[in-house]
């Protein structure tokens, strides 16, 4: 996840950090030239360089370190951790390389070579499969082993879930995002509203009682936009609340197996109809703000509720923001409400780099970066994002902001729900979205049909990635 303030997108997962590089890495990302949008998906046929693991971690040593934060804030909350790390291993000197993409890191993991990193992160958990799958991201289980550590006891089960794929744990979790509703506490008391919506029929009433329109008839404030394209608004988290599985046991996608697809579908479409139908909705949506601006539409008071990552409450302090605010849970469908306070979570994630020749030196800085609860407080209070370990969670050291508590308790709560890793990478959440893109204009006459389509879809893109 990447810092508020920074002019980027956060917590857009599925996206690749920014193109502008540090210095100090542009001549080695310049190597390797750019990389087509399509490389990733052919990672799972990649033959990536065998490194080594019989290195000795106590000798001295240079390891390079690629991830994607970039902003002068994130890069001084990793360079505290190097320097943090150097305490612990005076002999191991780590070279950062900030703002790298997947596309560019999995291009230098082909190659191998001197100039591939050691240590790797992403933003991106729905790669994980993928560099799982393809070898490129060392196996962290024998790592693990010898250190004593049971990753089951360290780490919540959903966020070790995001990290390893079909019994091969190729990443550990390093902080995570978790998302809530945010909602607008004078709006709320305006309207006579005395809480945040904890079911589906809740956050519909609500937002019909907060939509407030012009004399003539266009929108002032929308109490809830629940269009995909808006935002964070992606379908795959707001399709959390149902808890739902993506494919069975043999890998096949279930969409259209699943009642609670269905189900989600026309809830938002009902939220939309409630509130005066897409296109009304959409054209509003049009005269909306950068979501990183100013002009943000919760930010100025457009949206009276919205779901956004643990971050936003930063730039709302930091906007002084004309109004009182509050964070909740998203809202669950009705029949579930014995699981209100579940959430979306996602993260960055850590491994090494299966062509280094140091994986020992290197286990000691995933080691240290991922599972040391001090140093995983430090960073999350430093960058405002969740803690990746159940000790960081518990720690009394963490930011004592309510609202940014709510987010941990979001984090820990047994029903909250991640993205499976697949071995096509992102593809099956892409064509989920075009999908919900058609679903929610009402191009989709028969969901049914549109459902086991989409499932013939994903598992045709998943055949080919492993052929």
């Amino acid at each position: 996840m990447r810092l508020p303030f920074s002019g980027a997108r956060p917590g857009a997962r599925a996206r690749t950090p920014g193109s502008r590089a540090r210095p100090r890495a542009a001549a080695v990302l310049a190597a390797y030239g750019l990389v087509a949008a399509g490389l990733l998906a052919a990672a799972g046929c990649a033959r990536p360089s065998v490194g080594s693991d019989r290195d000795d971690p106590t000798a001295p040593v240079t390891l390079t370190f690629w991830h994607g934060w970039s902003t002068p804030a994130e890069v001084k909350a990793i360079d505290d951790s190097i320097a943090r790390f150097g305490k612990r291993h005076p002999n191991i000197t780590v070279k950062t390389v900030g703002n790298v993409s997947d596309d560019t890191m999995n291009q230098a993991l082909r190659a191998g070579g001197g100039d591939a990193p050691d240590v790797v992160s992403s933003f991106t958990t729905n790669n994980v499969g993928q560099y799982c799958s393809s070898g490129m991201w060392a196996d962290l289980d024998p790592f693990l082993a010898k250190s004593g550590m049971v990753k089951e006891k360290i780490f919540p089960k959903t966020l070790l879930d995001y990290t390893r794929y079909r019994g091969r744990q190729c990443a550990l979790p390093l902080l995570a995002d978790t998302y809530g509703l945010y909602y607008n506490k004078d709006a709320f008391r305006k309207a006579g509203i005395s809480r945040p919506p904890r079911t589906m029929s809740e956050l519909k009433r609500d937002a019909v009682k907060l939509t407030r329109r012009t004399a003539g008839g266009s929108y002032r404030q929308l109490g809830f936009m629940p269009n995909f394209r808006l935002y964070q608004n992606s379908p795959d988290r707001l399709f959390a609340q149902w808890g739902p599985r993506y494919f069975d046991r043999n890998g096949k996608a279930r969409l259209a197996d699943d009642p609670a697809t269905k189900e989600f579908f026309t809830t938002q479409r009902a939220l939309i109809d409630a509130q005066g139908g897409y296109g009304p909705t959409e054209k509003f949506r049009a005269t909306f703000g950068d979501e990183m601006s100013s002009q943000n539409a919760f930010l100025t008071q457009k949206v009276a509720m919205h779901m956004d990552g643990e971050w936003r409450g930063l730039m709302l302090r930091a906007a002084k923001a004309p109004f009182d605010w509050g964070v909740a849970p998203m809202p669950v469908p009705d029949d579930r409400a014995d699981t209100y306070g579940r959430g979306y979570l996602t993260g960055t994630v850590a491994g090494i780099a299966h062509s280094s020749r140091h994986q020992n030196a290197a286990w000691e800085l995933v080691k240290f970066l991922t599972t040391d609860t001090d140093q995983v407080v430090a960073f999350a209070n430093a960058i405002h994002n969740v803690p990746s370990t159940n000790a960081a969670l518990a720690s009394p050291k963490l930011d004592a902001d309510p609202e940014f508590r709510a987010f941990l308790d979001i984090a820990r709560n047994p029903h909250s729900t991640a993205l499976p890793p697949s071995n096509n990478g992102a593809m099956y959440v892409t064509s989920l979205q075009d999908f919900s893109y058609a679903v929610e204009a009402g191009k989709v006459p028969d969901l049914d049909a549109g459902l086991r389509r989409l499932d013939a879809r994903i598992d045709a893109d998943n055949l080919q990635s492993e052929n």
